[in-house]
């Protein structure tokens, strides 16, 4: 099997190229980090591995954009470097960050990691202290927007609580600042769903906005998984 490997600073990025008939992936590694992607050309891991904004001036020359996208994408710097309130959560952008499915164990040391850098997650290219992937349907979600309100983690009576016990995985940021630097402890979990919605006026429905908490149950525990795939439970 032929590979390489680049290097960036404290990660590397090796690459191979497996058997016939099987996917390709790379695999970034970092301290305490590691996440497969699928594969992509050379020159677009070099270009990942370079400064945000650099990258921003060059996808638009290395990607062939529909002029929907060219507008989508200037959109998206704009919302990255305005200084004016971040925008609310749309359908779309919820079902992105939050929803997963269950081809990766969400067991994995390093889900965290690796799905916050594939799925883009962050606010202005900052970390985000914590974050919730659920293996739920979207539609399910939603529904929960006409629930009756219960209270949040804090005390707020303005969260919705799912009906039956949902699996996800709770992100903890233990380490950076800015993207692609954030590193995050992984929490499976399993019990009800806390969640906040709002009304997204151009497709005029309640969506869900925020992933507040999930509360386990005294029949389900927590897990923390280590490097060297020991659950750690938690009562």
């Amino acid at each position: 099997m032929r590979g390489g490997r680049i290097t960036h600073g404290s990660f590397q990025c090796k690459f191979f190229t497996p058997k016939k008939g099987t996917d390709a992936f790379y695999q970034l590694e970092g301290e305490n980090m590691g996440t497969l992607l699928t594969m992509q050309p050379l020159p677009l891991l070099l270009l990942l591995l370079q400064p945000f904004p650099f990258q921003f001036l060059m996808l638009r020359k290395y990607l062939d954009l529909s002029p929907s996208q060219e507008e989508a994408f200037q959109d998206y710097l704009a919302e990255l470097y305005t200084t004016g309130p971040t925008k609310p959560p749309t359908k779309e952008s919820f079902q992105k960050d939050v929803i997963i499915d269950f081809e990766r164990p969400l067991s994995d040391f390093n889900y965290c990691c690796g799905e916050i850098l594939m799925k883009n997650v962050h606010t202005r290219l900052h970390c985000r202290k914590e974050h919730f992937f659920l293996g739920v349907e979207y539609k399910e979600l939603q529904k929960l927007c006409k629930q009756r309100f219960v209270a949040c983690k804090n005390g707020v009576k303005r969260c919705h609580r799912s009906l039956k016990l949902i699996e996800g995985v709770y992100c903890n940021l233990t380490d950076g600042v800015m993207m692609p630097d954030c590193r995050y402890q992984s929490f499976y979990k399993k019990g009800y769903v806390l969640i906040t919605c709002r009304w997204q006026d151009d497709i005029r429905q309640m969506i869900p906005a925020h992933v507040n908490d999930i509360l386990e149950t005294h029949y389900h525990v927590s897990g923390m998984v280590s490097e060297f795939g020991i659950i750690h439970l938690s009562l």
